[in-house]
């Protein structure tokens, strides 16, 4: 196992690590002034407030990851944590706001001066460019910038694996070709994008949705210099418009970023830049990387999924003032992939919901408060679309498995005595390989045999995210995380269940699910103007997905984060699922 412990060790970390949360909480629930915490500035001191206030440049801020990034490329990359980091050296029109928690959620103007300005019938959005915008060579950057930017998403032959929304918005028929193949001499032949002088950009979108703006300011909203473009090779050196550079980047090994000395302050009120230089060290060696982020050879986690089962006790029992319990937006689970046999038959999967022990995923994840609640929708609670329904019982029987259940819908499905199929986990997500074992086990008690295939998360989009690597391989399930791109419904839930956002590589709809209902329901609630009516679609949604056991959630993410007593400006924010908010941090030198 990636962790080296044997199981009976984990749960035992986990056990400690949840003994230590309930007495420290039981003490005063976290407050800066217990003994405990006289070592940081305390125990979830940077979960609605900012943690350690500072103005001071300099000093070298220092990552450490698991888990590369899966691209550096603004128009490829689809995890969060990179969404996170690539605001030092990508911009965008649009972005949240840097403050502590939920005000995170408010979109600001970044290279635009502020939100756009919205035509009446919600189809027309206008942009004003910021001043003194500038590329690391430090020629202006202008409107064509940002379109050839977005335009670089309909080269899905080329750049693969980011969202698609902006392609689905502005061409729902597909019909612009991307700007290798475009035709026209500066290769700015979008229709739906205009430039009409370098400080003004207009989109034109063929029918009104309300989360446009969301999805200007992900990545693939930001700017590329056309003749900086190196298309699929772009990843290997982005060229900047923020306030950092890449100095050297070595896949799987780490990252340099240093000062961009073309970048103005006076064009950017949001980022500090308070490092001189950030350092990225990728290692697979998650309980080390642990070790040195307690013993201050690094400041931070890249990835932010929280620290491994050991990492935990030492950190809680030692360090508590350095750590914060994080609730994120992410939820855990399995999808069912419905091309392979025989998951097609809706009661083979649900015999996968009825033996799963929801309680024993739970413990192998660390416990309810270092693991999270046990999931009974397929969306999180913050999120428009939850509810409570529970078709499975699952809450109800605090998820515990339902053994006759499972059995007599093997039998409806025709595989009385159960079946073999193969689910895939990351070996450098921490727990995830546990957990697929500990589900390998529960399911054999029904006769369903589990091959766990570990695989590097790093290449999970052209792995799970290609419906014939899949198929090749023999999987059944795989077993992942999801969070929002951003705060509704949409946001959330369509990359994973519209059939229309199926791509044969950087998919995200594992379960390859193909349902005309589904479609039609994310429809009706994007065009919906009436948040509550949007929010009873979504809960439709979510029913019929339970109810077809499309996609089994088991888990909603909470994860122990640690923060170095070195930096400056730490606080979590929600618009990047709870994750420390990178682009503001400093660090004492």
């Amino acid at each position: 196992m990636p962790t080296g412990f044997p199981k009976r060790r984990l749960a035992a970390g986990a056990a400690l690590v949840v003994a230590a949360l309930v007495t420290t909480t039981a003490c005063g629930g976290g407050d800066s002034d217990s003994d405990s915490d006289s070592k940081g500035a305390g125990y979830n001191a940077a979960l609605d407030k900012v943690v350690n206030a500072s103005t001071k440049t300099g000093g070298t801020l220092k990552f450490v990851g698991k888990q590369d990034f899966d691209s550096l490329d603004p128009q490829r990359t689809y995890y969060g944590m990179t969404w996170d980091f690539m605001r030092f050296f990508t911009r965008t029109l649009v972005t949240y706001d840097t403050k502590p928690g939920e005000a995170s959620n408010k979109l600001v103007g970044d290279l635009a001066t502020g939100p756009g300005e919205v035509s009446p019938d919600g189809k027309t959005y206008t942009y004003k460019l910021r001043d003194g915008l500038t590329w690391e060579d430090g020629s202006a950057l202008t409107s064509k910038d940002i379109k050839y930017g977005i335009e670089r998403i309909w080269a899905t032959d080329v750049i693969t694996g980011g969202p698609a929304y902006i392609k689905q918005t502005l061409d729902p028929k597909g019909e612009y070709k991307g700007p290798y193949k475009d035709k026209s001499a500066d290769k700015l032949g979008l229709k739906a994008i205009e430039t009409p002088d370098d400080k003004t950009i207009v989109f034109k979108l063929p029918k009104p949705n309300g989360d446009f703006e969301q999805f200007l300011a992900m990545p693939t909203g930001a700017p590329v210099k056309q003749s900086a473009d190196t298309g699929a090779k772009y990843t290997q050196k982005p060229f900047s418009s923020g306030p950092y550079k890449v100095q050297s980047y070595k896949a799987n090994k780490g990252l340099t970023l240093v000062r961009n000395d073309k970048w103005k302050k006076s064009s950017d009120p949001l980022r500090p830049a308070l490092p001189d230089k950030i350092t990225v060290t990728i290692s697979a060696n998650l309980e080390e990387n642990d070790k040195r982020l307690m013993e201050g050879d690094y400041d931070l986690d890249v990835n932010g999924t929280g620290m491994t089962q050991s990492g935990r006790v030492t950190a809680v029992q030692d360090h508590r003032g350095d750590v914060d319990n994080i609730q994120t937006s992410f939820v855990r689970y399995v999808a069912l992939v419905h091309t392979a046999k025989p998951l097609d038959d809706v009661n083979c999967r649900k015999a996968v919901f009825y033996a799963t022990d929801f309680a024993g995923l739970q413990q192998t994840r660390g416990g309810e408060l270092a693991g999270g609640e046990i999931a009974n929708s397929t969306f999180p609670k913050a999120i428009p679309g939850y509810s409570d329904y529970d078709p499975y019982g699952v809450l109800a029987r605090k998820g515990k498995p339902d053994v006759a259940k499972a059995k007599a819908a093997l039998k409806e499905c025709g595989q009385p005595n159960g079946f073999s199929t193969k689910i895939s986990a990351r070996n450098n997500n921490p727990g995830e390989v546990d957990t697929a074992e500990a589900l390998q086990e529960q399911l054999a008690k029904v006769g369903i045999k589990l091959q766990v295939d570990p695989i590097d998360g790093a290449e999970s989009s052209s792995i799970t995210g290609s419906p014939k690597v899949v198929k090749e391989r023999g999987y059944g399930m795989t077993m992942s995380g999801w969070g929002p791109d951003f705060p509704t419904g949409q946001g959330y839930a369509q990359p994973l269940f519209d059939s229309r956002f199926l791509f044969e590589s950087g998919n995200y709809n594992e379960s390859q699910i193909k349902d005309p209902a589904i479609d039609k329901i994310f429809d009706d609630a994007i065009a919906s103007t009436d948040p509550a009516k949007a929010e009873e679609l979504y809960k439709q949604l979510d029913k019929r997905l339970l109810d077809q056991a499309d996609w089994m959630p088991f888990i909603y993410e909470k994860n122990i984060s640690w923060r170095s007593p070195k930096l400056t400006n730490v606080y979590s924010s929600a618009a990047y699922n709870g994750r420390y908010d990178y682009v503001s941090l400093g660090v004492v030198k």
